[in-house]
């Protein structure tokens, strides 16, 4: 089935037709197709790289910010579709060549599979853009396809969930299905050795998971020095005073070395804070359990109340799954809860300085609101 075709090639038999049936922008294009694990079929036409690959295909609401979401690794392994129609009309800034600390956006490269937008703008306008965004998925590998009719692509994974896909392109060869929640992803996008940036006389290590760079930014900005490690990095052997586990992509309960390495780090009653993945790794760590959302919560636009001071926050979020509140052992408390889905949203104890948090305090290009958990991080470790 195809819930939106394009114009064919040829219309009765006569190419011109065709030809003026085609947005402008399309035409030369080739085309390609976005095949779904129940059989559902989206057309629509390459700007990406020429290559097909398989992979989970999930959404994300976001208006801006297309840089920064391709460049998360928690979008490691996905097919991402971006609901808002208009995509690539800013192109792609300098900015990738790296900030004051040498860290370029969310990451060093784009982590998702693929990209599905419904109009890619093809002429891009900004002061700081170096290339277009279809340039940029090119020169990375990164199939796209443009022309898919989101809205009912979106509206099938709502009803369905999440569901494997493979997108095609041209005449190519329809790759195997791949679920990246059936490996642990994590030494695919997290650093391979330790790094230090900033300086200070407090060290903060982070558990690099997939880590996004906004968070090393915002700890470096407190005055604090960061020593960034690999995921299964052991820090009990490390001067440091307190530790943040990172988001990242996959299945929490596939990084089982990391929820070892953090159950240990609890009995030395440092300061620790989770993000995303972490707040999951921490909540595995004390004997929680996690589950798989339906479709995940992936935008800039979630509201979350604290259950302690009943004040609602707007955040951005990008995960597939969710730490069971009921599991809760005594002595920790749920923090944060969604307004939209009562999905847990973080944890904190009683007495130990540790807390996490489902969603993204550091979320670039934002919302900021909640950038203040990283003051109490470092209030905590300079205590």
């Amino acid at each position: 089935m195809s819930p939106r075709a394009l114009p064919p090639d040829t219309e009765a038999g006569n190419p011109a037709a065709s030809e003026t049936l085609k947005p402008r922008s399309f035409r030369k294009r080739i085309p390609g197709k976005l095949v779904l694990q129940d059989g559902a079929v989206f057309d629509g036409y390459s700007f990406g790289a020429q290559r097909s690959v398989s992979g989970e295909v999930v959404f994300a609401t976001g208006m801006t910010g297309y840089p920064e979401t391709l460049t998360d690794p928690s979008y490691h392994g996905h097919i991402l579709t971006f609901t808002f129609p208009l995509v690539g009309n800013y192109g792609v800034p300098h900015k990738q060549d790296g900030n004051a600390l040498g860290l370029p956006f969310e990451s060093s490269r784009l982590q998702t599979a693929a990209l599905l937008v419904s109009d890619y703008s093809e002429a891009h306008s900004h002061w700081d853009a170096q290339k277009s965004l279809g340039e940029w998925l090119e020169e990375e590998g990164v199939p796209a396809l443009t022309g898919i009719d989101t809205r009912a692509l979106t509206k099938r994974l709502r009803e369905a969930g999440s569901m494997l896909g493979r997108v095609i392109i041209g005449d190519g060869e329809e790759p195997d299905w791949y679920d990246p929640h059936a490996e642990n992803l994590l030494p695919k996008v997290s650093i391979k050795a330790p790094q230090r940036y900033g300086s200070g006389d407090r060290c903060v290590a982070v558990i690099d998971c997939g880590g996004k760079n906004n968070i090393i930014q915002c700890l470096v900005d407190r005055g604090v020095e960061v020593l960034r490690v690999p995921w299964d990095y052991d820090v009990s052997g490390e001067d440091i005073h307190g530790v943040m586990i990172t988001n990242g992509p996959g299945d929490p309960k596939k990084s089982s070395t990391a929820i070892h390495n953090t159950r240990r780090l609890l009995t030395r009653r440092i300061p620790v804070f989770g993000i995303c993945l972490g707040h999951q790794i921490l909540s595995l760590a004390i004997g929680a359990d996690t589950y798989k959302l339906k479709y995940g919560h992936r935008s800039q636009n979630q509201p979350v109340i604290d259950e302690m001071t009943q004040r609602c926050f707007v955040t951005s979020q990008n995960h597939g799954y969710a730490v069971d509140a009921e599991s809760l052992p005594e002595g920790w408390l749920p923090w944060f809860t969604n307004l939209n889905d009562g999905t847990n949203e973080g944890i904190r104890h009683t007495e130990l300085p540790a807390f996490s948090v489902q969603f993204h305090p550091e979320a670039a290009p934002g919302p900021v609101d909640t950038e203040w958990l990283f003051d109490d991080l470092v209030r905590l470790v300079r205590k």
